[in-house]
């Protein structure tokens, strides 16, 4: 029996996450997922790699765009299986595809008019990659699993999946392929991780998140697999602890609110809007700030904040603890939730110090763009970037200390403050990395180092290599490879 692994995103790059198992006759695509990356982006118009209806099955880590954002265009494109992931993903998954087929559906009208006033033509179809009709016709395909219960694929493959403490709903997912594999949860039992010497497993750990985080899990350990693909997002850093996450938002509410400014925070809808919540709340009960009015000017981050409050079950220790004494995080004094465009415009007339949270986390669309628009420019305004920013995005280059920027068609000089805070990420950095790898019980026969971009994941491999000698690869984009 043959087993092949083909690398077809997040390949040294950080989004686009896509990786087919074949086995047995049987496809398995773990992720499919939207390349973010500005000089990636052609490769969502590329038809995909093998025909979608040869796939059986697609397995899905989370509900970030780069992990599902391109499941509409592959049911649209012919594939006809199920995609298994938790019921929380599968609730979340909805709510961010709809968005983004509308958001692609609005730019690329906005595009054709600007292309047709400046009379010329851009680098990609003014089409969009695919239609809110495309998103909800893929939602039946859903089909939801639990934590820890292995789900049969085919007679000889089977999948089970572990909370990976990095999003509501997110999983670590093994993938068991051999004759006549265990159906029973006996692979995860010691002793039993062969039948008939045939058995191999493969470890898919899509985005680790990181320990004693206070809304979700910790990532579970998973201690025996034959392959690992690890994710390397944070592979060559060490992150800020908690307590230097707040100091450094106190600092920035504080200075900013002195300044007679705006907090401009980009922010991802899922996990990434809803801890900077559970932050600013504590900062205020804390009385480390004052009271602030902050404005999620994000109908999906308001969707999801809903979703978080339906699934307690999937909640840490820590938030079950301060629920019990202070009521829900995502509720405050000062808190308004934004849903239409009208109130979002309405946000930029008010004239004291406010905290605009708004979508995209990577500013590469939606509401925050035009919050910039308006901040940018201000010296007394600050840009708090919360998440990773991916190259090539309008947040890497304003990160990355550009002095000016093209927003919504217009160049815009960067006189705000900028301000990123690392230890957010719900990534896990290096160490944490490590970590999770050694609650594998024996050395695995090889590790793939994915979903980082090329510095990155090199310098977790090599870290990694000289950590426990193991075998350590790092993919190329359309790398395929043989599993022994």
């Amino acid at each position: 029996m043959q087993i092949k692994l083909r690398f077809l995103g997040a390949a040294q790059n950080v989004t686009g996450s896509r990786h087919l198992l074949e086995a047995d006759g049987t496809r398995v695509l773990v992720d499919c997922g939207l390349y973010q990356e500005r000089h990636l982006l052609a490769r969502n118009w590329e038809a995909f790699s093998v025909p979608p209806d040869s796939i059986d099955a697609v397995l899905l880590t989370h509900a970030h765009l780069d992990h599902c954002g391109l499941l509409p265009k592959l049911a649209r494109d012919g594939f006809k299986g199920k995609i298994y992931c938790t019921a929380a993903t599968a609730e979340i998954a909805r709510i961010i595809l709809l968005d983004s087929a509308k958001l692609q559906e609005e730019d690329a009208q906005f595009k054709r008019r600007r292309h047709e006033r400046e009379g010329r033509k851009g680098p990609y179809p003014v089409v969009p990659l695919y239609t809110q009709a495309d998103a909800e016709a893929c939602f039946p395909q859903f089909s939801p699993v639990k934590y820890k219960q292995p789900v049969r694929i085919s007679e000889n493959v089977q999948a089970t999946f572990y909370d990976a403490g990095h999003v509501l709903g997110s999983s670590i997912i093994k993938v068991t392929v051999g004759e006549a594999c265990p159906f029973d949860g006996a692979q995860d039992r010691p002793g039993v991780e062969r039948r008939n010497g045939q058995a191999r497993s493969i470890l898919f750990s899509g985005d680790i998140g990181r320990p004693d985080r206070p809304i979700v899990h910790d990532p579970a350990y998973v201690d025996q697999a034959d392959y690992v693909l690890v994710e390397s997002t944070y592979g060559d850093r060490i992150h800020q602890g908690r307590g230097d996450i707040k100091k450094a938002m106190a600092e920035v509410i504080n200075s900013t609110r002195r300044a007679r400014g705006n907090i401009i925070v980009p922010s991802f809808a899922l996990e990434r809007s809803q801890e900077v919540l559970y932050y600013i709340n504590e900062l205020v009960l804390e009385k480390a700030v004052p009271h602030l009015l902050v404005f999620l000017d994000s109908p999906m981050a308001t969707s999801i904040t809903r979703i978080f409050e339906q699934h307690p079950e999937l909640y840490d220790h820590e938030l079950t603890e301060y629920i019990e004494k202070h009521k829900s995080p995502f509720r405050f004094p000062g808190l308004k939730m934004v849903e239409n465009v009208a109130a979002s415009k309405a946000i930029n007339r008010i004239k004291r110090p406010i905290m605009v949270i708004a979508g995209s986390g990577m500013c590469t669309g939606g509401r925050i763009k035009h919050h910039l628009v308006n901040n940018i420019s201000r010296p007394e305004s600050t840009v708090m970037f919360v998440g990773y920013q991916a190259v090539g995005t309008l947040g890497r280059r304003i990160v990355d200390g550009e002095k000016q920027v093209r927003i919504l068609g217009k160049e815009y000089p960067v006189m705000a403050r900028v301000v990123q805070i690392n230890g957010f990420s719900a990534h896990a950095d290096r160490d944490e990395l490590l970590k999770w790898l050694s609650g594998l019980k024996k050395p695995p026969r090889r590790v793939f180092v994915v979903h980082g971009e090329p510095e990155s994941a090199q310098n977790f491999g090599d870290y990694l290599k000289e950590k426990t000698g193991w075998q350590v690869n790092v993919p190329a984009y359309q790398d395929e490879i043989v599993l022994d």
